[in-house]
């Protein structure tokens, strides 16, 4: 039997029929057990269970029901708006309050989990179309954010909210992966290139008056052959001055956010700079102090992004010199 909280999480992170169920076997015997696990965990999910106002469960129950249909059936998922229809393939990946799914077509899809979250991505389409106006006079800005193609507007109570960007799938991987990949933490010339480049993103955000406020290496796209960055998940966002509308407990936040205060522009600062020494090995002693001046507790003594890119340039000539191209790649699977 399952307890309520192990049903949802069962339920909300499945993308698809067979995350849940399976591969797709005509086979009695996979059958029965399929409609087992549905029967056992509709049960924990009833409403006579889990009482008429539990909004999340009904959602989840909703959503068990169309996976175990869809398993049953075949059925493809297709989402519309008022401009497409797009219908989702195999799920890419799963972030806070989302799961981004691949498309037929040339797109990827990010789903709200659950439905009482839709405010969030409402945030991240107001932050991504703020981007898109700055980055159309700041056009070398404009590989670092994600491309925004379509949304699916509000919708209606109950139903989950999607966004519809343009794929940043093949050759990326996320700082995540980078530092599964290298255990022992990133020499220092490696990492240069990419915090450059976020820092990069992080101020041409500021000057729009963004604050991400979920610089987590999940949100960091890197495309290692072609040094490329794209900072992801502005789902969090919201205007420097603002309190954040929530925020997820896997996520290291400075001390204002734990202490309920607005978040400022050196809220990203912190994030960024506490992602740097989480990924950086420890005798890049250099680097690793640099980080610790821009963590600092206050956040009036933390500097600002655009002035750090200044900085950290004069930081990195001290250190290596004239800037040379370093290839860099992932260790083979296995290595």
């Amino acid at each position: 039997m399952f307890t309520r909280d192990e049903a949802l999480e069962r339920v909300e992170r499945a993308g698809s029929p067979a995350d849940l169920f399976g591969p797709a076997d005509p086979d009695p015997t996979r059958r029965k057990e399929a409609q087992r696990l549905h029967h056992a965990l509709a049960a924990v999910l009833h409403p006579d269970r889990v009482g008429p106002h539990d909004t999340r469960a009904h959602s989840a129950t909703a959503e068990l029901n169309r996976l175990h249909h869809q398993w049953l059936h075949g059925t493809p998922v297709e989402l519309h708006t008022d401009h497409a229809t797009y219908r989702l393939t195999a799920r890419h990946a799963v972030g806070s309050v989302t799961n981004l799914y691949r498309t037929d077509g040339p797109h990827v899809v990010k789903v709200v989990r659950n439905p009482a979250l839709n405010p969030l991505l409402n945030a991240e389409w107001d932050a991504l179309r703020r981007l898109a106006r700055f980055t159309d006079h700041h056009h070398w800005l404009r590989p670092y954010y994600p491309h925004l193609l379509d949304t699916s507007g509000h919708v209606t109570r109950g139903s989950r909210a999607f966004t519809v960007l343009a794929p940043l799938i093949d050759g990326f991987v996320t700082l995540a992966d980078i530092r599964r990949a290298f255990p022992h933490g990133l020499d220092g010339r490696d990492y240069a290139w990419m915090h450059r480049r976020l820092l990069r993103a992080i101020a041409g955000a500021h000057r729009t008056g963004l604050v991400h406020g979920a610089i987590v290496a999940e949100n960091v796209l890197i495309h290692p052959e072609q040094h490329g960055l794209v900072l992801a998940g502005w789902t969090f966002a919201v205007t420097t001055g603002e309190r954040p509308l929530a925020t997820d407990k896997t996520i290291p936040y400075p001390p204002e956010v734990h202490s309920g205060q607005p978040v400022t522009t050196a809220t990203d600062v912190h994030q960024a700079h506490t992602l740097m020494l989480d990924l950086l090995a420890p005798d890049e002693t250099a680097q690793r102090r640099f980080a610790r001046g821009c963590t600092q507790h206050d956040p009036t003594r933390r500097p600002d992004a655009t002035d750090l890119l200044t900085e950290y340039d004069d930081l990195l000539q001290d250190l290596y010199g004239e800037r040379t191209f370093r290839p860099f790649a992932l260790p083979p699977t296995g290595a």
